[in-house]
């Protein structure tokens, strides 16, 4: 079985032959559903929950995980008026976010974010 096939039947239970392409900022949403699925188990569902409130569940997740040298205008601009602002950039914080926008700022930013408090 190739790793592709593994790899999908881990996300969907089944075997495919057909190999699925997707995008980068898809990649990246998965990513973070599945960042998120596992860290579920690990982490009371009430710690979440703030997830539920956030501005970006009802956008475009692409505005999140642009590629490379593109904008991240938009998605910062969701996170300007998002009430749950804070809690998002510190579960990106706790859990090492590698990618796109979470809190307000990028994985750059969020990184020198945490230079600076060391």
């Amino acid at each position: 079985m190739t790793q592709q096939a593994m790899h999908e039947q881990t996300i969907t239970g089944s075997i495919s032959t057909e190999a699925t392409v997707l995008t980068l900022p898809e990649q990246h949403a998965m990513l973070r559903e599945l960042t998120i699925a596992a860290s579920t188990s690990a982490i009371e569902e009430d710690e979440l929950a703030w997830q539920q409130r956030a501005l970006c569940a009802q956008t475009d997740p692409e505005a999140f995980f642009p590629e490379k040298g593109g904008s991240t205008r938009d998605a910062k601009k969701v996170c300007v008026g998002c009430e749950v602002r804070s809690e998002c950039l510190e579960y990106a914080l706790l859990h090492d976010e590698r990618f796109g926008i979470w809190g307000g700022l990028s994985e750059r930013e969020r990184r020198k974010l945490k230079k600076r408090a060391v």
